[in-house]
């Protein structure tokens, strides 16, 4: 469920890109270019470096987005193993039952 979360969250940032890399941060008006894992966000270095998230991991936004990517096709391909399964299941409990 957090990995989800997380990736929506990728998503919807990267889907505004460019916007958000131009915004950048709101307290700093820096560019986002470090991700919090901690706390699934993009940040500045400025706020890397703040009480906030200096015990944090941190990641180069490209770098996250390879490592969520990754986790998401991973459980994409469970899923749909998963549901591969279910539909057998269905079918044969549809054939048995007629």
């Amino acid at each position: 469920a957090r990995v989800l979360e997380v990736a929506k969250r990728l998503s919807l940032q990267a889907a505004r890109g460019e916007m958000v890399e131009k915004e950048g941060c709101e307290r700093h008006r820096e560019p986002l270019k470090v991700f919090c894992k901690d706390d699934g966000a993009f940040i500045c270095v400025i706020c890397r470096e703040s009480r906030a998230h200096r015990s944090h991991t941190m990641l180069p936004v490209q770098d996250a987005v390879q490592e969520y990517k990754g986790q998401i096709q991973a459980h994409l391909q469970a899923l749909k193993e998963d549901r591969d399964k279910l539909l057998e299941l269905r079918e044969a409990e549809m054939r048995r039952s007629w």
